[in-house]
């Protein structure tokens, strides 16, 4: 009798157990009819966002100038305010200059002796003088350089801290590509009209605005450059102290108006008056280059070019503040589950992307105002991970970006697998059993 109701309670099991593996047995086969039915439900290898990027959008003054070549740029942010012919190239004369005293600034020791060669001492005028053999401190020849323009105190320069003039115009090379410049082609420390198999000595006049801004705002070096280009007069003698040097600042612009900051005048034959300097009044630094401007006898025409684009500068640009919200958009994001409880369609799930947007300050005119433009992945697969980047939010003044934030997905999205389905098939059917 016990045996008998043992062998019904076992047959009883087997039944069950056999029913389970057949109700497993076709929820699988379900799933994959399914996935085969919709292939949007397959398992997608790539997890990577794709790089289509989809675009959605939201809703020059005239001077007259005697300069050939002309720029009026914002020092902190580096942005032309205005331009005349700013990007063609043209032979910079001493205004070359500026680069040679930042590097020699931050190349070697203000202290560091320099004994002048055969080739430093047959520089033309303007020269300081100084004779084959005889020695001198970098930083009095830094004065030389930059107050007189002397062509003799450039080369010594360059062949005591390079060994040779060719070696360091490719220091200065080196330089002006890091800086940014893309047209600006340095054959000597000194500017005088020269030309080798590759080109001639140029730069243009946003590119010099540009090295100027890297050497009063960017460089570790940037105090020392702007003492030695204020000081109005500055005496020294060579090492030997047999000789004794005067010098006299020649950039009038320092006392031409409220708030002038440094300088260099510039001219050679083929060059004509070349002029960079700079201005800071206020919270605001204004930086003039001037190619071309005027041949003899027309040496003060830089001087009311460079008074006009300040004064332009000065009486039209104002800093704004900007704290930016990014207005809602979403991602649709393929394969991909928000809940496994929930049914896991084969549409794409809707996701909401954000800009983590910091308040900012822009030089800007009357006339000028923002626009935001929003750079989405078009297809994006799952998973994505919460603050994953997928897009951009592109803060626009004119043509030209001004600020930069990413959009990141606000939440995390699990990828739909042949496991996540088979889940919800599992929890489908007990909930339905019980």
């Amino acid at each position: 009798m016990t045996r008998q109701f043992c062998n019904g309670v076992g047959a009883v099991a087997k039944v069950r157990l056999f029913y389970r593996r057949k109700i497993c047995y076709w929820l699988i086969v379900s799933v994959m009819i399914l996935m085969t039915l919709n292939p949007s439900l397959q398992v997608i290898a790539k997890e990577s966002v794709s790089d289509d990027l989809t675009v959605y959008t939201d809703a020059g003054e005239s001077l007259e100038l005697y300069a050939r070549s002309a720029v009026l740029m914002d020092g902190d942010s580096g942005r032309i305010l205005f331009e005349k012919n700013g990007s063609d190239p043209r032979p910079m004369a001493s205004t070359t200059k500026i680069m040679t005293c930042i590097l020699a600034l931050e190349a070697s020791d203000p202290s560091r002796k320099i004994t002048v060669s055969s080739q430093a001492a047959s520089q033309p005028k303007v020269h300081l003088g100084m004779t084959e053999g005889q020695s001198f401190y970098l930083k009095d020849l830094l004065y030389s350089l930059m107050l007189e323009s002397h062509n003799d105190a450039a080369v010594a320069i360059a062949e005591g801290i390079d060994g040779s003039v060719e070696a360091f115009a490719q220091r200065m090379n080196q330089k002006a590509e890091e800086i940014g410049c893309k047209n600006t082609y340095f054959i000597s420390p000194n500017g005088l009209d020269a030309q080798d198999s590759q080109s001639n000595h140029h730069t243009t006049a946003r590119e010099l605005a540009l090295i100027l801004r890297y050497c009063i705002m960017v460089s570790p070096q940037r105090e020392a450059f702007l003492k030695i280009t204020r000081t109005m007069q500055y005496s020294f003698q060579d090492c030997e102290k047999n000789f004794f040097y005067s010098c006299n600042n020649h950039n009038a612009f320092l006392n031409m108006m409220e708030g002038a900051l440094t300088g260099k005048t510039g001219f050679t034959a083929d060059a004509g008056y070349c002029y960079v300097g700079a201005l800071q009044r206020d919270d605001r630094t204004f930086i003039v280059a001037l190619l071309a401007c005027g041949w003899p006898n027309n040496r003060n025409y830089k001087w009311m070019d460079t008074k006009k684009l300040m004064t332009y500068g000065l009486e039209n640009y104002v800093y704004r503040d900007f704290q930016v919200k990014a207005a809602p958009h979403f991602v649709l994001i393929q394969n991909g589950i928000e809940n496994k409880m929930n049914y896991p369609s084969s549409d794409p799930v809707r996701l909401e992307v954000r800009a983590n947007t910091e308040p900012f300050r822009l030089l800007m005119n009357q006339k000028e105002d923002i626009s935001i433009r929003y750079y989405l992945t078009d297809k994006v697969h799952a998973p994505v991970r919460e603050n994953t980047r997928l897009g951009i939010m592109k803060c626009y003044l004119g043509d030209e970006v001004i600020r930069e934030f990413p959009l990141v997905a606000t939440k995390t999205i699990a990828k739909r697998t042949l496991k996540t389905c088979f889940d919800y098939a599992i929890l489908k059917y007990i909930n339905k059993t019980d």
